[in-house]
């Protein structure tokens, strides 16, 4: 089925906005399904937690250029921010997976650790922030996001994290 990607963002909005682009990009991801599988396991992860990381970021490479952001800071299908961490390998390679997989799980225990009371639904949407923010130490948890200024990121994350879930992902 061809999906028109024009009117995507014109009629949809919210969490179907979201299932939508993941159901076009889960195509994309086909490729790196069993990478992405692989390094989830080693690490502990939901391998449908990485993707979803992958095509929030950077739409499993389709909003690239040569590998790059359009500014030119975060680089790779998981948008890893060439300011604070050594790029390694290219865009699309396991090394780069493994790379920003292993950031996510520093991300994910360290706010595993500073609060430790959070409920793990709390957990996970802080670590998912600090993962992206880079901010290691996440203030507030009052059901806003504040990573991003589209005040969207980890949602859009954890739905189409669900959404790849239930795709066998």
């Amino acid at each position: 089925m061809q999906i028109n990607h024009t009117f995507i963002f014109v009629f949809i909005t919210g969490v179907s906005a979201s299932e939508k682009i993941a159901e076009i990009d889960i195509i994309r991801l086909r490729p790196y399904r069993t990478i992405i599988r692989r390094v989830a396991k080693n690490l502990c992860l939901e391998s449908s937690l990485v993707a979803a990381i992958i095509s929030v970021g950077s739409r499993v490479g389709h909003l690239l250029e040569n590998g790059w952001d359009c500014q030119r800071v975060k680089f790779g299908l998981m948008q890893i921010d060439r300011r604070y961490y050594p790029i390694r390998g290219t865009w699309n390679s396991e090394e780069h997976i493994i790379q920003g997989s292993t950031i996510l799980t520093i991300a994910l225990k360290n706010v595993r650790r500073a609060y430790p009371r959070w409920t793990w639904e709390q957990q996970l949407i802080g670590g998912l922030c600090a993962y992206h923010s880079r901010d290691w130490k996440i203030q507030v948890l009052d059901g806003r996001d504040y990573c991003c200024g589209g005040n969207d990121y980890v949602y859009n994350v954890i739905i189409r994290a669900k959404y790849f879930k239930r795709s066998g992902f």
